[in-house]
């Protein structure tokens, strides 16, 4: 099973997506025994790489997040203990 094949989505694997669609549309009958299975493997191992890159792209992002909220804190606990 794979997820909704919209391009949008899923803009690195495009051209692969693009050529099992129309696998499917060629081969109506054929697909459910295994004409597109080659390019299905495909899609599987793009949709990994891309999420892999979304993890990745994701962790860097928290990285950050995390890092300002920590100096937001400690600027918050420093302007505290001064007032007081």
């Amino acid at each position: 099973m794979h997820p909704p094949l919209t391009l949008h989505k899923h803009p690195m694997c495009a051209d692969i997506i693009e050529e099992f669609q129309k696998c499917h549309i060629d081969h109506p009958i054929a697909k459910f025994f295994g004409e597109c299975t080659e390019l299905k493997v495909k899609l599987d191992r793009c949709f990994r790489q891309e999420k892999a890159v979304k993890r990745k792209a994701n962790f860097e992002k928290s990285k950050q997040l995390q890092e300002r909220l920590k100096a937001i804190r400690k600027e918050t606990a420093d302007s505290t203990t001064a007032e007081q």
